[in-house]
Order: C-alpha cells, then sequence, then structure tokens
C-alpha cells in the first residue's frame, strides 16, 4: 500500500547553508568549531594556490576570497588560526588567514560598543600591520588588500586618499574584478561610513559599466540599493513609516539598473549550476527584482537558485525564509 505524503512533507523551505553548498569548506569550518586547523590548511592551499611559476590561475580568486571571508568568521570566536601560526610560522596562507580574522574580530568589538563608538587606534593599526604582513607573505593573493579596505571603515575620519587609493590599486593590480573588495570600497563611500548615497552610488555604477560580460560586479547597484535602505531605515527607527520611500526599490532607474544587471552579469556568464561564491550576489538580485516587482526576471533567478538562499539582504525587509519562499511561489506560477 502506498503511503500519502502529507502536505507538510513537500512543503517548500529555502536552504540558507551558510557555506552556500561548498562541502569542502563546511568541513573546514568544522574543524575549527573542534580546535583543529589542518584542514583550513589543505582547503586554501588547494584554493587559487600558484598553478605555475608565472603565477595564479585566473578564476581561481573569487572561490579564495569567498573562503577566506567565511573561514575568517568561523576563526574569528577560537583560537584556531593562532595555533596554525604557532605551528607552521612561515605558512602564507595562515598569515592571510589571520588578518582577514583580525578584521573580523576589530569589526566584532566596534559592533559591541555601538554605534559611533570609537575603536582604539592601536588595535585598527596592529590589523592594518597583519594585513601589509600577510601581503608580502603571499604577493599574489588580492584578499590581503580585501581585508585593509575594509578595516579601512573603522577609522575615525577614514584613512587618507593616498593611502586608500594605494591599497585600491593593489587589489586591482592583483584581482580587477575582485567583488568583494569593491563592496568594501563601496561600503567605504557610503552615508553610513564616510561618504554619501551619490558618492556610493557613483562607485557601483562606475564599476559595473567598467566590468566585462559574465562579471557580477554589476550587483553593486543592487546592493548600494540596500545599503540606501537600511541607512535610512535605521535613520528613521521609531519614527514610523519613512515618508516617500515607498518608492526606493520599484521606480523606474531601479528597475532598469535590475534588467540591466541581468543582462551584463548573467548574460555573459557561462552556463552551469550556480557556484558557492554566486549565491549571495544572486540573492541580491533576486531580491531587487522582487521588491521592484519584475516576475520574468525573478522567476528566471529563482531558476538559477533553486533552494539557495542566503540570509543577507532577505533579512533587512522582512522574515526571510516567508520572503523567500512567498516570491519563489509566485516567480514559479509566472514562467
Amino acid at each position: 500500500m502506498a503511503v500519502r505524503r502529507s502536505r507538510r512533507s513537500t512543503r517548500f523551505a529555502p536552504d540558507f547553508d551558510p557555506d552556500f553548498g561548498d562541502r569542502a569548506l563546511s568541513r573546514a569550518r568544522h574543524d575549527i568549531v573542534i580546535g583543529r586547523w589542518q584542514g583550513v590548511r589543505d582547503l586554501l592551499r588547494g584554493t587559487g594556490a600558484d598553478r605555475t611559476a608565472g603565477g595564479p590561475a585566473r578564476g581561481d580568486w573569487a572561490l579564495r576570497t569567498h573562503r577566506l571571508r567565511l573561514l575568517a568568521h568561523a576563526a574569528a570566536d577560537s583560537t584556531a588560526v593562532e595555533a596554525w601560526r604557532a605551528a607552521e610560522p612561515d605558512d602564507p596562507d595562515a598569515a592571510v588567514l589571520r588578518a582577514a580574522t583580525e578584521v573580523v574580530r576589530v569589526f566584532n568589538q566596534a559592533i559591541a560598543a555601538g554605534r559611533g563608538a570609537t575603536v582604539d587606534r592601536g588595535r585598527l593599526d596592529a590589523t592594518v600591520m597583519a594585513c601589509l604582513c600577510a601581503a608580502d607573505a603571499r604577493p599574489a593573493d588580492p584578499m590581503p588588500w580585501v581585508s585593509l579596505l575594509t578595516v579601512a571603515r573603522l577609522y575615525e575620519g577614514g584613512v587618507g586618499r593616498a593611502e586608500l587609493r594605494r591599497w585600491w590599486d593593489e587589489l586591482r593590480r592583483r584581482d580587477p574584478y575582485n567583488l568583494e573588495g569593491h563592496v568594501q570600497v563601496m561600503r567605504y563611500w557610503s552615508a553610513r561610513w564616510h561618504g554619501t548615497h551619490g558618492s556610493m552610488y557613483d562607485f557601483a555604477r562606475d564599476a559595473a559599466g567598467a566590468a566585462p560580460p559574465g562579471s557580477p560586479l554589476p550587483v553593486l547597484v543592487q546592493i548600494a540599493r540596500v545599503e540606501e535602505y537600511r541607512y535610512v531605515v535605521d535613520a528613521g527607527r521609531g519614527r514610523g513609516p519613512v515618508r516617500g520611500f515607498d518608492q526606493h526599490w520599484k521606480h523606474e532607474l531601479a528597475a532598469t539598473e535590475v534588467r540591466r544587471t541581468l543582462e551584463r552579469w548573467l548574460g555573459g556568464r557561462p552556463p552551469g549550476p550556480v557556484r558557492p561564491e554566486e549565491v549571495e550576489p544572486l540573492n541580491y538580485l533576486t531580491h531587487a527584482a522582487c521588491w521592484a516587482g519584475l516576475r520574468d526576471v525573478y522567476g528566471e533567478l529563482f531558476g538559477l537558485l533553486e533552494a539557495r538562499a542566503s540570509w543577507v539582504p532577505w533579512a533587512y525587509t522582512g522574515e526571510p525564509a516567508e520572503q523567500f519562499t512567498r516570491w519563489r511561489g509566485d516567480g514559479r506560477a509566472t514562467s
């Protein structure tokens, strides 16, 4: 006799896998939790490693930057990276991960202190030195420069323009279309940190326009829109709905830019499954298409993502699982 499945058992649920389907990364992050560093070392040696004497293989840096970012968050509350450095002090990957981890730690300190609190200048300078040492240890790697561009936001008043420009130029020499590095500089120039909404959008649009076909950089414009939304909502918290902001996601320019990102990025992207480093940026684009009411676009994007969801940006506009599920169902119903 056939067993009847309940409707509950077949109900769709988004997959908020923090590693975005990267099983090797999941194993390495588990090692960190139990205090082991050997799995992390082995993972990084095979990610973005030099393939020839002439330098790294193209295309490896996106995955390496993505993995290092998530490993740093996992390592911030452990001593695994320090244990690795003590055991293998000359390993350049250990230096790169330690620098990225120190950046996460100093940001965690800033968050704990609360908005407007000043982070100790000596702690920031020590973090910058760790990043510069990592850059010396692994000269071809863009990640130490991504780390520097990230920590720059925490300096009161920012860092000097010449210094910021040097760090930016060093990143672009190694990986000119590094998405994470661009996101960090875009946030630096946002109203939340050391710029304005206008300077943030100018940077995002310039980078999007210069990106080659198939690059994810055009999604910077959608990330900028989320940053503006967060800033305005935070500024108005406790004062009720933000007046005049209901068209933020769906006015003509916002909708046009969603379609432009779809064309420039996915129109030039090689066919194939969504890679782990693409999941979060694709969620940003999908989120923007949903809130812009572009059913044909988000129907296509949900088809690419399937159940792969990222907590951000959905968490900024409501309950993430509810939104992802509702919009996905609506997109499938119209496809």
